[in-house]
């Protein structure tokens, strides 16, 4: 998940209004920013609780993502549009809410992997995010720094990336890139790509 979130205002058919047009709630947030939130912080069945309910924002996404939730608004207009909006919420069904596997818990891949399934073809660079820093793979998952002298220049993706850095770890996934189809991104991406066609594969 992003550490930084761009979310659209609350317009359009989201926002809720009376019957002479004007908005309900002053402050009613995008439900898209509520999503996030639960998604990062917790599961379905778990509950989701909102002591200033106002719209009933947090509860429309929570009945949504399968969470229960617990709303309090002293409001009578305010209580009486967010239980109009929560009963019209469709709750999604359960196989769209699967968690994804932390990095953690998703299969382990080499960067050797790649390179044996044709994602990344030998001889091909690799360089950093903005170019400056580059590595040539080899056909045995390593890769060879360019230009690095009076170094070892040949190793794995984490080992060159710290070397190229001068530091002690890196995360070669994250911080080499392969340029394809004319962009340049994370070959942490041809990972992902690979998992999901492992994942295909073993169902």
């Amino acid at each position: 998940m992003r550490s930084d979130w761009l979310f659209p205002l609350c317009t359009g058919h989201e926002r809720l209004k009376d019957e002479n047009g004007r908005k309900t709630h002053p402050t009613q947030k995008p439900e898209a920013l509520l999503a996030r939130i639960m998604l990062a912080a917790s599961r379905p069945g778990d509950v989701v609780l909102d002591p200033f309910l106002g719209s009933g924002t947090s509860a429309a996404v929570a009945k949504r993502l399968g969470r229960h939730y617990l709303g309090i608004e002293r409001d009578t207009t305010y209580a009486a549009a967010a239980e109009k909006r929560i009963a019209a919420v469709v709750p999604l069904p359960d196989s769209a809410l699967a968690a994804p596997p932390s990095a953690r818990e998703a299969p382990r891949v080499a960067f050797s992997a790649l390179v044996e399934r044709g994602l990344v073809t030998p001889g091909v660079e690799l360089t950093d995010s903005k170019g400056n820093v580059r590595a040539v793979v080899r056909a045995d998952g390593t890769i060879a720094l360019t230009g690095l002298a009076g170094a070892p220049t040949v190793g794995s993706i984490h080992r060159m990336g710290a070397l190229a850095q001068g530091a002690e770890a890196c995360n070669g996934w994250t911080f080499w890139h392969v340029e394809q189809e004319g962009r340049r991104h994370p070959i942490d991406v041809l990972r992902a790509r690979l998992r999901a066609e492992m994942g295909i594969r073993s169902e």
